[in-house]
């Protein structure tokens, strides 16, 4: 699959950083460090737009290491970016820690996995065909 890409950040593009990798690192592209009090949402420049083929979205994750190193993750994960959008990528980062921390200009701030999709039609029913699990929900499959 081709996607074509606009880079205006300072910033190298996206890319698979080793052959099993399903996201590419995307970087904040500010001039000056953001700083997050706990709690605190930021909506995050990346100076990317992209053109992705019909039956393509691109989502956006969180990084496992800013979780975990900074308490740093993505509100609206995954973030999705429909194949007819052609604006600018920006991501809304939230600070989950208790302490203030810093994005820096550069910063790999989250991943982007490419992922195919159908569109569906929806057929409505009275009932549906029964499973053994039926309408069981959260937890209903054990604990182990």
């Amino acid at each position: 699959m081709i996607v074509k890409i606009i880079n205006r950040s300072t910033n190298d593009s996206p890319e698979y950083k080793t052959a099993g990798s399903a996201g590419m690192d995307i970087r904040a592209d500010i001039e000056e460090p953001i700083n997050l009090d706990s709690l605190e949402r930021v909506l995050v420049p990346t100076g990317l737009s992209i053109e992705l083929p019909q039956g393509a979205e691109a989502q956006i994750r969180p990084r496992s290491g800013l979780a975990v190193k900074k308490g740093l993750s993505v509100v609206n994960s995954p973030g999705t970016i429909d194949s007819d959008y052609r604006g600018e990528i920006k991501v809304i980062l939230i600070n989950l820690s208790k302490e203030t921390q810093t994005v820096e200009p550069g910063e790999r701030i989250a991943q982007m996995v490419i992922a195919r999709y159908e569109h569906v039609e929806l057929q409505e029913v009275e009932v549906l065909s029964e499973t053994d699990r039926g309408a069981g929900g959260f937890g209903s499959t054990g604990v182990s």
